[in-house]
């Protein structure tokens, strides 16, 4: 069941070394995933593909205030956790608390670090520390136009901030 990929940090540290122990590539990407889209699931798929284990890390809720506002999430972090696991091309979705994943990078060492394109190479958090370790730093192209940010503009847009919803 999907829920059983949402692991603690603890959880998650004893079955990457297992996995590497078996020789299984890890990827490790992040994010907020506020409103689930086609942009994170085509993302999300494409890095799954750069290894045999994809790690999903998702900034809480008090993370996600501290980086987009007090507006922010729409979604709980429960509920990004739960639906960002169910995705099939997901193993293990973790929380962390922090504005940024570095803490969460250096407890595990994972074999390979994604971000989205959007990000300029030398700015992804962590990438030093995986590539002191001998791992790899990728990013993956997004699908333009399309963003959490853009599709709150758009319901905004088409429903009047009080007109009721239905």
């Amino acid at each position: 069941m999907y829920r059983e990929k949402i692991v603690s940090w603890k959880a998650l540290k004893k079955e990457l070394k297992n996995w590497q122990k078996q020789g299984l590539k890890i990827v490790f990407t992040n994010g907020c995933f506020d409103i689930l889209h086609i942009g994170h699931v085509r993302y999300l798929e494409a890095a799954k593909k750069c290894g045999d284990k994809l790690i999903v890390a998702i900034n809480s809720d008090y993370s996600v205030r501290k980086i987009k506002g007090n507006q922010r999430p729409i979604m709980s972090e429960k509920e990004r956790t739960e639906i960002i696991a169910s995705l099939e091309s997901v193993d293990r979705v973790v929380i962390f608390n922090d504005p940024t994943p570095l803490a969460l990078i250096k407890f595990l060492t994972p074999d390979v670090l994604v971000k989205g394109a959007d990000w300029p190479e030398e700015k992804i958090v962590g990438r030093e520390y995986i590539l002191q370790k001998g791992g790899e730093v990728k990013t993956i192209p997004l699908i333009e136009g399309v963003s959490t940010s853009n599709i709150i503009e758009r319901i905004l847009k088409k429903f009047n901030k009080n007109k009721k919803i239905q």
